[in-house]
């Protein structure tokens, strides 16, 4: 039954049995069962066994029956700007300096704030369920905003604390920052959805002395930074011309070359980066269309795979994109891989679905707790209807996820345990109310774009 109020992380006391036609855990790998069931109770998977077996096991569970469809781990956004799914059209077809500096940052100079933040990021979670996402991973002012709505929808988010060398409205300079964002990190420490991130811009805004501040709380607390990085040639160049030093090189003299960083785009590197990515053990987000849009540049998915560098994947914000569609990423760089190095083995159908689930899991720390579906994680799935013309005929489960399914296939996704999606059905967000409020900034938007460009 659909329900638009605050969701309840692990509600329900009682057992509830998955019953899909294909179950595919990503750990073991290369494993699909067939006809198997999963218990969860408290919000956590309690087992994995044959249906028969389950039904024996727990005869007076709760079933859920999903005879046409895989069951999945919920998929992991490892990027996004989720409030920017407002600027969804807002600005196409141009380089990213002019995107940025004539259109996307002018537009968040004049209306961001505390609703922006809101209506954005409740639009963006109603499309990432609706696209199996059960995790993601953002970066945008007033984080302790958009933690609210995390938590009023359900959804698990690694929340950044941005970090950028000019005045903003969530905070008037750096240290205030800072201050804000070590109290939501105390503040969260309770809150088993919610993580921050320190999420400085990219180097080419933030200065020396910040970076060595994220580098120290970042190693003081274990948490993740989350940066763009080599996203262009431009970016190089600002560091040879204003450091004296290859970026890379100026991120390890500040300590941030870990395994704690979680460095964005990556489309301008050579062999010799790879190497040291992978010594130092960094985590590099794949956004591919969102490169390929803006014409930045393509990275080196095949090249960072076979040197052992972990490699996630992320739709960046609607602004750029334009779609928080991950399953379409996923499929994006498993083709623009084989395209790019000549070889239909590179970066297989299983490849590209832990590009999706665990591997953006291990990136952020928390692969013990989400990324795979194995007894004593977290109950974040989602489902996927193999029913329709698209999907058949079926003979391999994981090549039809990757390859052929939409995310409009998506039927149900849960999140620690809790039904967000139910047969499609949003429980947790007001769809009507969310577009509502959308169009009323389209049209707020769209008359200062026409007043800015006359």
């Amino acid at each position: 039954m659909t329900y638009y109020g605050k969701a309840e992380v692990g509600q329900s006391s009682r057992l509830t049995l998955i019953h899909p036609r294909y179950l595919v855990a990503v750990r073991p790998q290369d494993t699909v069962l067939e006809n198997h069931s999963i218990a969860i109770e408290h919000g956590s998977i309690v087992s994995i066994m044959t249906r028969t077996q389950s039904r024996q096991a727990y005869p007076e569970a709760e079933s859920i029956e999903l005879p046409d469809h895989v069951l999945l781990p919920g998929f992991i956004n490892m990027h996004s700007h989720s409030p920017m799914t407002l600027l969804r059209g807002y600005a196409d077809d141009m380089d990213l300096d002019v995107w940025l500096r004539q259109y996307i940052w002018p537009a968040e100079q004049e209306f961001m704030g505390p609703s922006f933040v809101a209506d954005g990021a409740r639009l963006a979670i109603a499309e990432m369920f609706r696209g199996g996402i059960t995790c993601f991973n953002d970066m945008y002012f007033f984080p302790d905003v958009l933690g609210e709505i995390c938590l009023d929808t359900g959804i698990r988010a690694h929340i950044g604390v941005p970090l950028i060398e000019t005045q903003a409205a969530w905070a008037p300079d750096i240290d205030s920052c800072f201050e804000q964002g070590l109290r939501l990190h105390d503040d969260w420490q309770s809150e088993s959805l919610l993580n921050i991130t320190f999420s400085p811009h990219a180097p080419y805004t933030v200065s020396d002395e910040t970076l060595r501040r994220v580098a120290v709380h970042s190693r003081e607390l274990d948490v993740p930074v989350h940066l763009h990085l080599l996203e262009t040639k431009w970016d190089i160049e600002h560091s040879l011309q204003h450091y004296n030093v290859h970026v890379l090189d100026r991120l390890k003299n500040l300590d941030l070359l870990n395994s704690r960083l979680l460095a964005v785009h990556v489309t301008q590197i050579t062999s010799e980066d790879i190497d040291q990515l992978a010594q130092s053990g960094v985590h590099v987000v794949h956004c591919p269309q969102s490169n390929l849009k803006l014409a930045s540049g393509i990275c080196p998915l095949a090249a960072l795979l076979e040197a052992g560098v972990n490699v996630s994947l992320g739709t960046d914000g609607a602004a750029s994109n334009n779609d928080l569609n991950l399953l379409c990423e996923a499929q994006t760089a498993a083709l623009l891989a084989k395209g790019i190095t000549g070889n239909a083995k590179a970066v297989g159908a299983f490849q590209a679905l832990e590009m999706l689930t665990i591997n953006g899991a291990k990136a952020l720390g928390i692969d013990k707790l989400t990324g795979s579906i194995e007894v004593g994680k977290a109950a974040d799935l989602c489902a996927i209807d193999f029913s329709c013309p698209e999907t058949q005929p079926l003979y391999h489960v994981v090549s039809q996820v990757i390859y052929a399914a939409s995310s409009r296939q998506v039927s149900d996704v849960w999140v620690a345990g809790q039904r967000v999606l139910d047969s499609g059905q949003l429980t947790t967000i007001d769809l009507d109310e969310v577009t509502r409020k959308a169009q009323q900034w389209q049209s707020r938007l769209s008359g200062f774009v026409n007043l800015v460009t006359g």
